[in-house]
């Protein structure tokens, strides 16, 4: 596969979940945001802080973290390259580049979903209306992913487009957890309280695992239990050791179509290797923060070595 073709489908596998991601953020800013009762504006502060855009927005608003400016800027604002609106532009304009490799169902998608979003979008949002928007990103990004699963064969195509989407995914699942570590409480007092406890379900509910971590740890939540959900639960689709192993699945594959190992897979398994035997208790102990930075910096180190390695140009 020619190098070109490879980045195609990479960056516009990134950036359709970057897409449905930015909506995920900002939903778990709105879901602790109602939590309290004056100011919420630490909350969309650590929001803006987690997405990595906090310079550009400061450039735009200033100090101004609220639900309308912070919404705004993640989801329709062209001058922000990760906004919902750039992502789904710049996801379609690489899936026209790659428009060969792809089925008709999965083009019609992608091509929908930009239409649909560019009507939705056109305005600023009304904070009423704010979750109905936030769903239907959601929704458009699913169904752009049947029509990829149901009708894609398995092949390099197929391997480079899971890439793209599980290094994505890993980098947002990082990230949405650093919400809440960024969020100051009242006060010490109300760490494992009613509050507490509410936010770190709302951080569930932002990646659509509610349900799915009340059958493994029923109606507790403890936030070491949801921290261990989301980083090391291999059988949780939005969790960061999933999302490894299927990186390596597809990596794998790669290396034994073409015959050859890249650095790229070195610094996998580097990766991998702390998610399959570590303790989320050595985790909390070394410091949840600290985890997640180095975590989030050396899945950024993989993106980039894929793209060299592969020769993405």
């Amino acid at each position: 596969m020619l190098g070109r073709t490879a980045n195609g489908l990479y960056w516009m596998s990134r950036y359709i979940e970057r897409a449905e991601n930015m909506a995920r953020l900002v939903d778990a800013g709105l879901r602790m945001a109602l939590t309290r009762s004056e100011n919420s504006a630490e909350e969309w502060s650590s929001v803006v802080t987690s997405a990595g855009a906090e310079p550009a927005f400061q450039a735009a608003h200033g100090n101004d973290f609220t639900e309308a400016t912070v919404a705004d800027f993640l989801l329709r604002d062209r001058a922000n390259p990760s906004s919902v609106m750039s992502a789904f532009e710049t996801a379609r304009t690489n899936a026209r580049m790659v428009r060969t490799a792809l089925t008709r169902e999965t083009w019609e998608a992608i091509n929908e979903a930009w239409m649909a979003l560019r009507r939705m979008l056109a305005e600023p949002i009304d904070g009423r209306e704010l979750p109905a928007v936030l769903d239907a990103v959601k929704r458009e990004t699913a169904l752009i992913r049947g029509a990829f699963f149901s009708t894609m064969l398995r092949n390099e195509i197929f391997d480079f487009y899971q890439i793209g989407n599980y290094v994505e995914r890993a980098d947002n699942t990082a990230r949405i957890l650093d919400v809440k570590y960024y969020v100051l409480l009242p006060s010490i007092a109300w760490v494992g309280s009613s509050l507490d406890n509410y936010q770190w379900e709302s951080i569930l509910r932002s990646v659509s695992a509610h349900r799915s971590y009340r059958w493994v740890y029923d109606a507790e939540y403890r936030p070491a239990n949801i921290a261990d959900f989301l980083i090391l639960n291999g059988r949780m689709p939005r969790s960061l050791a999933f999302c490894y192993r299927m990186i390596a699945e597809h990596l794998g594959f790669l290396a034994t179509a073409y015959g050859t190992r890249h650095p790229c897979h070195d610094v996998l398994d580097r990766i991998f290797a702390r998610l399959r035997v570590g303790s989320i208790r050595e985790i909390v102990d070394a410091g949840l923060h600290e985890f997640l930075s180095d975590f989030i910096r050396e899945n950024n180190q993989l993106g980039d070595q894929v793209a060299l390695d592969y020769r993405f140009h």
